[in-house]
């Protein structure tokens, strides 16, 4: 791929502004070498600005989103892109979320630019297990862990029932879910349907991968082995 192609692709200008940085020595290779519009080089020995090029295409990233930002980008309001370099939101092909939290949920969010990841992650039959943590308005009253497990859950304007999901309590008012789906505000909706209302909710995993020790609002780019190991190989 050209040099001002690539450059464009990942966010960092029009065809014409990345132009105007290679004429203009922003970029080089490793060794301090000046880079042109007509030159060549391997993604990991390029800078611009003597920084290193931001991720190719592919990178599947995770992000421990924080309450008050939503999955968009025409938000009015605080979006997750925030949180990340400006240049990642006009990446082309865009980097998308991996499903969605909504605003009032916190926890895992993963983002790619590759399509077809998004697509193996989301789709209903890789039945990925997401865990989530929710405290609770009300106590709970002990019924709900069957209710969820039964695979015939019904929730409201909605044809097909839900498959079991796996309730595991930590105290009267605070529980751990586990589901292979990813129904519209689902956890929510769930507690809901037994008489009991959310009041915080987070996204502890997707698939295994856990948010470890990323602090709330800092993301990092997975490897490639652990995307292999999590979400199976490319």
């Amino acid at each position: 791929m050209k040099l001002v192609k690539l450059l464009a692709n990942l966010g960092y200008g029009s065809r014409k502004d990345v132009t105007m940085m290679l004429r203009n020595d922003w970029v080089t290779r490793r060794d301090g070498r000046v880079l042109g519009p007509d030159d060549s080089a391997e993604h990991a020995d390029i800078l611009v600005d003597d920084e290193p090029l931001d991720p190719a295409q592919g990178m599947l990233l995770m992000l421990h989103k924080p309450v008050g930002y939503t999955c968009s980008t025409k938000d009015p309001g605080r979006v997750v892109y925030d949180l990340l370099p400006p240049r990642f939101r006009l990446r082309n092909p865009v980097l998308s979320s991996v499903g969605r939290l909504d605003r009032d949920t916190s926890g895992l969010l993963l983002m790619t630019d590759d399509g077809a990841l998004l697509h193996r992650i989301t789709s209903p039959k890789a039945a990925l297990p997401k865990v989530y943590e929710a405290t609770l308005a009300n106590d709970l009253r002990g019924d709900e862990g069957p209710i969820f497990a039964s695979g015939t859950l019904m929730l409201d304007s909605e044809t097909e029932p839900l498959a079991p999901g796996v309730l595991e309590v930590m105290d009267a008012r605070r529980a751990r879910i586990t589901l292979i789906e990813g129904r519209y505000h689902q956890v929510r909706r769930m507690f809901a349907a037994v008489g009991n209302h959310v009041l915080t909710l987070q996204r502890l995993s997707i698939g295994g991968l856990t948010l470890g020790d990323t602090p709330s609002g800092k993301w990092r780019l997975l490897t490639p082995g652990e995307v292999a190991d999590y979400f199976g190989a490319k």
